[in-house]
């Protein structure tokens, strides 16, 4: 499979290729396929880098990555360099410390060399909402690619890093990565420390990565994952090596396919729900028991997730006030003693966020305020906990449940931005993850008669990514076969 760490790795140890040469030449391709806009930044002194870690290899005392070249969603703090989260408010601003996700990476000698683009604070689902213009699809750049992590979905996709970075919140690692035809995982809620990541919804915001095979997936994963103190929210739990439960035999398997409402399901397209039945065919003639499993409130995903997530944007983006730090209008009259400055606060937040931002600060504000508090705020989050008892109730039957990613492949620009409703159906498949806090990855299974990558969706207990790694890697390799 090209472009996957594992094959440069043996390259490199076995003295045929040099980090240096590697990254430079990532660094030409990545200029000469700027029109796909992936990244925000590159890195020209990433090659510097380099050649250190070429020196470390030689002496034998290189790092677990070394001479991975990653590219980082622009939501994660990289000491000294800008930190946009693709908003004009954070246009200048640059981040005085690395994201402990950053400093696990460089500790083990990967090469950074690039920020990537993405949807505004991470909402949107196509990444047509970045301040900085649409990220293409490198399969097919009429195409959306995904999002909010179109960015570095598409730099993994068309050959620009080994690995990527991204953040999924409501879907999105798996839906760009569906889109794009690469791999992407959402490890558990408290598996990998959020620590430097600018939060969009700080109860389902989780770090992952994208990479052109499982493996590549699962032994990033082992560095990125772990405790961290600095992140109240990271889970105390050991670590497995993920690489060595990938080759294990799936017979015996349980996976489970979710059952609920008669609305949920429908809009799948029927490319896409071959595609899926296909590969629980093969997973049954495997010797994998497929089951049906019970989720009878899989029809509140949606709305759900929309009211608590744009409830904690609403919290957690209150701090871009043209005050502080970030954008502020030229022509905001100055903060003053008795004055609580309202007009800095309306233009800056006016010129400085764009509309979708603005679309999930208003609603989130009004799920939030008093009058709705009860009737929305607060029925969601009982409703969340139905969503997790049903995952509960289901893993204890099954090991895994399998889904498509997304219900489409990668659709047009401009086909749903008139239509926000649309654009969050798009997650339809995706967002109970989130909502439960459990892990989930999607792995591509072919393509549509239009050449448009399918990927297929498997979601495990909270801890347990393993699992889901070890049956994504035998769909992979059946795929390649």
């Amino acid at each position: 499979m090209a472009d996957t760490y594992r094959n440069f790795r043996e390259k490199l140890l076995e003295g045929e290729v040099t980090c240096k040469n590697n990254v430079e030449s990532y660094l030409a391709r990545a200029k000469n396929k700027s029109n796909l806009n992936a990244f925000l930044q590159l890195f020209d002194e990433s090659a510097e880098a380099a050649e250190k870690v070429d020196s470390k290899v030689k002496a034998g005392t290189a790092g677990k990555l070394a001479g991975m070249v990653l590219a980082v969603k622009d939501v994660i703090a990289i000491k000294d360099k800008r930190l946009t989260c693709g908003s004009k408010i954070l246009e200048n601003f640059v981040s005085v410390y690395d994201a402990t996700v950053i400093e696990r990476l460089k500790s083990e000698d990967v090469i950074i060399v690039g920020k990537t683009n993405m949807d505004e604070f991470a909402m949107g689902s196509s990444t047509e909402y970045s301040a900085y213009g649409p990220v293409l699809n490198p399969v097919d750049t009429t195409r959306v690619p995904g999002g909010s992590s179109g960015g570095s979905a598409a730099a993994v996709a068309a050959g620009l890093c080994h690995v990527a970075l991204g953040t999924d919140t409501g879907g999105s690692i798996r839906q760009p990565a569906s889109f794009c035809g690469v791999v992407g995982l959402k490890p558990t809620y408290g598996r990998v420390s959020r620590y430097g990541l600018v939060a969009f919804a700080s109860s389902f915001d989780v770090i992952g990565p994208f990479a052109n095979s499982v493996y590549d997936a699962a032994l990033i994963l082992e560095v990125l994952a772990g405790h961290d103190e600095r992140d109240s929210t990271s889970a105390e739990r050991a670590v497995p090596s993920y690489t060595s439960f990938l080759d294990r035999d799936v017979k015996n398997f349980r996976v489970g396919i979710a059952k609920g409402p008669d609305k949920v399901g429908t809009g799948i397209a029927d490319e896409v729900r071959e595609a899926i039945e296909k590969q629980i065919d093969i997973l049954r003639a495997a010797g994998v028991e497929i089951k049906e499993v019970s989720m009878p409130h899989l029809d509140y995903t949606i709305p759900t997730y929309y009211i608590l997530a744009t409830a904690e944007a609403s919290s957690n983006l209150e701090r871009y006030d043209g005050a502080r730090y970030g954008y502020r209008a030229k022509d905001a009259e100055e903060l003053s003693e008795g004055s609580y400055g309202e007009d800095v606060y309306v233009k800056s937040r006016t010129e400085g966020f764009g509309a979708e931002v603005k679309r999930r600060i208003m609603l989130g504000t009004f799920v939030l305020s008093a009058g709705y508090y009860d009737a929305y705020y607060r029925k969601a989050q009982k409703v969340r906990r139905l969503i997790k008892e049903d995952f509960d109730k289901a893993f204890q039957d099954v090991d895994a449940i399998i889904t498509p990613t997304a219900p489409t492949t990668a659709f047009k620009f401009g086909a749903k931005t008139s239509d926000p409703l649309q654009m969050y159906l798009s997650d339809i498949f995706t967002v109970s993850a989130n909502l439960a806090g459990i892990p989930g990855i999607s792995v591509p299974v072919g393509k549509d008669s239009q050449s448009l990558p399918i990927g297929l969706q498997l979601l495990g207990r909270q801890f347990e990514e393993e699992t889901i790694l070890t049956l994504a890697n035998f769909i992979e390799q059946w795929t390649i076969r």
